[in-house]
């Protein structure tokens, strides 16, 4: 019988399992997958029914007020579930076009009531009504054409006909009907009005970023308001929110120099125009405008390469401010040169390099044609945490959103569930295999509307799943269930699984692998780099501008759904994610520590018999040099088909060990969920420093020591110890002279005999040359 550990330690940290990824076997359009390429429309999700009732419009209503009109409206009624069309005031030919959907899951009647209502204030009066025996509607699958509508009699309750006509479609359906998005459905009946365009699914573009440059190269003929100073002049640039100031001239005169570039992001529409301000810094936080001139973007010229544009002067005027509305004063003769255009051959940056799901340029022209299709089915979610309370009992209502180059998606809230099926497919272009798309799951936090006010609900994080294309095989059904794992001040935890379908088809092979030769980024970023602070300070602003403009949609994707789908905070520091890292590359060397401990053995003939056989093959090599090339690659070739049977079948997942997020310490958790700037007390900051501070003075003393071992370099013919450099120089000169009269493969023989001698040849003292290099001087004596 093993040992078990205590129940309470076994629900505080989840087995390791639970972190894993697991492939399933669903039913996708209707057949069990195999792993080939299923052939129908909607083929990477589970077929799910719907009844459809598509209301119209109704015609010769009875009167019911004493005004001789009606305020009618229609009811749909399925056993529980009941569905209402907005009401029209006094009007007899009422036009809806609504469509409700009843999941057939839920479904437990047979038959289904369609009822038109008199709205009123006390008590609504019934007007009439239709009948359906749920066993009598047709079904419908697409690409059929839509169901035509029909004219149906009003019947009252014993069924006798009454005055008017009510226009209907009635149909069994899937979620791949065209009607399925902006249908109501029957598990939102509780969500209020405002709330119902949260719930729908939507597609979202994010708006076309460019990057604009501005090169400011000088201005003529500044009029200083203080003219018995020098002046201190630079240039501000302002568009929309952002604002890049250039550096003070170093002419101090009226005719300043700068010669500088100042990027910033643009989107299209182009709606405001680019403001650049010469300001004379005339005190500590105090600026004077010397003029300023507003530049529509629509009509700067676009940039596709590296070639120089023209440069232009412009105009510089004064404003000044009279009774909240701009004054122009009479123009001055001041103007400014400068190079303003909209780079088209860069890719702007609003995702990390590490996982971007696009590096296409901005400039349409620029693209390589597609790949691919990326197919990903959103099945469903098992397992959920409650994110919230609602009437004193916990609940989740989630939902997806998938990103991959600028096309967002947005799966319909399934309301009140901890294991949602959505069933949704989407599908994207392909022009870089080497790209990663995101799908996230979130909590709508915003059923009863009124959530857009400042300080309103957030929705909620349940987490999210990266798959990288380059990992897929392609034309396979990936079909897996991933864990949503989430990082809280508390630790890491698991939110539930997101189950997915995801297939990548190639279309033109030879394409792709093409790719895995060109750029990873386009040539501009190349031949005209930007700085890793522009880099930084652009991808900011880019997604500060995708926020807001996806932010402005109906409904809205919210900007904390994407600065999290985007991963905003990456640069931020956490020790967990420097470990990780520092992990990380102990592993990359941990092949080179593994062959260099394999060396070893040779040398000390720990094997002898693989000692004798390396002996020969060195002589083999050293006599014939022209197999060295051959004999390594080939090698190379036997270890990957080698471990070809090893091959991942699965792709790649969040992955705790490696993120070292299953045993990070509280405070480091707590220091990684800081505000920038910080909000803690400052006892438990000034110990975070002292941390800090001992961390970096390791790194200091490692950096120094690499410092040493390379001032050692240089100091081998720089003279700084004479007698040093001279056995040096007097060495290389007898080397020399060995190696005109010597055959070279007598040497490497010779030195290879050396390395691999015996151990009874050894010594355990450090060699001579590593001996004389550690004597060398290095230049630590003269720091501080």
């Amino acid at each position: 019988m093993t040992n078990r550990p205590p129940p309470q330690m076994m629900m505080n940290k989840p087995p390791q399992d639970d972190y894993s990824l697991k492939e399933t076997k669903p039913h996708l359009g209707g057949s069990k997958v195999t792993g080939d390429k299923l052939t129908s429309t909607y083929d990477l999700v589970e077929q799910m029914q719907y009844l459809y009732v598509r209301v119209v419009k109704a015609k010769d209503l009875p009167a019911k007020d004493l005004t001789g009109s009606c305020d009618p409206y229609v009811e749909v009624r399925m056993g529980n579930y009941k569905g209402t069309t907005r009401h029209f005031e006094k009007k007899t030919n009422p036009e809806w076009n609504q469509v409700f959907a009843f999941s057939k899951d839920r479904i437990q009647s047979t038959m289904l009531e369609v009822t038109i209502k008199d709205k009123d204030v006390l008590k609504d009066d019934f007007i009439g009504g239709v009948l359906f025996d749920l066993n009598e509607v047709p079904k419908r699958v697409p690409p059929d054409s839509p169901l035509a509508p029909q004219w149906y009699k009003l019947v009252d309750r014993k069924g006798d006909k009454l005055k008017g006509e009510l226009m209907l479609a009635v149909w069994w359906g899937t979620q791949a009907d065209e009607a399925f998005p902006e249908a109501w459905h029957s598990d939102a009946a509780a969500v209020s009005a405002d709330g119902l365009a949260s719930i729908r699914s939507k597609v979202y573009l994010s708006p076309k970023l460019w990057y604009l440059r501005v090169n400011v190269i000088e201005a003529q003929d500044l009029m200083p308001n203080d003219k018995t100073r020098f002046p201190e002049v630079y240039v501000k640039a302002i568009l929309g929110n952002q604002i890049v100031r250039s550096r003070v001239s170093v002419s101090k005169t009226i005719n300043p120099v700068w010669n500088e570039d100042m990027m910033l992001v643009a989107s299209e529409p182009f709606e405001e125009p680019l403001i650049l301000s010469v300001e004379d810094r005339v005190g500590p936080n105090k600026d004077d405008t010397l003029g300023r001139c507003a530049i529509p973007l629509q009509y700067v010229d676009r940039r596709l390469d590296h070639k120089a544009i023209n440069a232009r002067w412009f105009n510089l005027e004064k404003h000044v401010m009279v009774e909240g509305e701009k004054k122009k004063e009479v123009k001055f003769a001041s103007r400014i040169h400068m190079r303003v255009c909209l780079e088209g051959g860069y890719h702007v940056l609003d995702e990390s390099t590490h996982y971007s799901s696009d590096l296409r340029p901005t400039a349409k022209q620029l693209w390589k044609s597609s790949i691919g299709v990326l197919e990903v089915g959103i099945l469903s979610a098992n397992g959920l945490s409650p994110m919230k309370t609602k009437d004193g009992r916990a609940t989740t209502d989630a939902y997806c959103v998938a990103k991959y180059g600028t096309k967002w998606v947005r799966t319909r809230t399934i309301i009140d569930s901890f294991t949602p099926k959505w069933n949704e497919q989407y599908t994207w272009e392909v022009f870089d295999p080497c790209t990663v798309i995101t799908i996230g799951v979130f909590d709508n936090c915003h059923l009863q509307g009124g959530g857009d006010k400042p300080g309103g609900a957030r929705d909620s994080r349940i987490g999210k799943v990266r798959i990288r294309l380059s990992t897929l095989e392609t034309d396979r059904v990936y079909t897996h269930s991933y864990p949503l794992l989430v990082l809280h001040p508390s630790g890491v935890k698991k939110m539930g699984e997101i189950h997915l379908a995801v297939r990548f088809t190639c279309s033109s092979l030879i394409n792709m692998m093409h790719m895995y030769s060109q750029p990873l980024l386009p040539k501009m970023h190349y031949i005209h780099p930007l700085t890793i602070s522009q880099l930084d300070s652009l991808r900011h602003q880019a997604t500060q501008i995708v926020s807001m403009r996806l932010g402005r949609a109906e409904p809205p994707l919210r900007k904390e759904i994407v600065e999290y789908m985007l991963d905003i905070s990456s640069h931020m520091w956490s020790m967990r994610r420097s470990k990780a890292n520092f992990l990380r590359i102990m592993s990359v060397l941990g092949s080179l520590i593994a062959i260099g401990k394999w060396f070893d053995q040779i040398c000390n003939w720990k094997n002898p018999i693989t000692t004798v056989l390396i002996h020969v093959l060195f002589v083999i090599l050293v006599l014939y040099p022209e197999l060295i090339l051959p004999t390594i690659f080939l090698y190379l070739f036997l270890i990957g088909i080698w471990y070809y049977r090893w091959k991942p079948r699965n792709p790649p997942h969040m992955d705790t060990r490696l993120s070292c997020a299953d045993n990070a310490h509280p405070d480091e958790l707590d220091e990684e969920f800081d505000t920038f700037p910080t909000s803690r007390n400052p006892d438990l900051v000034r110990m975070r420093y002292d941390r800090l501070r001992s961390v970096a003075g390791r790194m200091q003393t490692v950096v120094g020591d690499l410092a040493t071992q390379g001032e050692r370099f240089q100091s081998l013919i720089s003279w700084r110890d004479p007698r040093a450099t001279a056995l040096f120089v007097i060495f290389c000169l007898l080397f020399a002279i060995l190696l005109y009269v010597t055959p070279f493969q007598v040497i490497a023989l010779f030195t290879g005999f050396y390395v691999l001698r015996h151990p009874r040849f050894r010594r355990k003292l450090p060699s001579v040359p590593l001996s004389f290099f550690r004597r060398l001087p290095a230049r630590t004596d003269c720091m501080l």
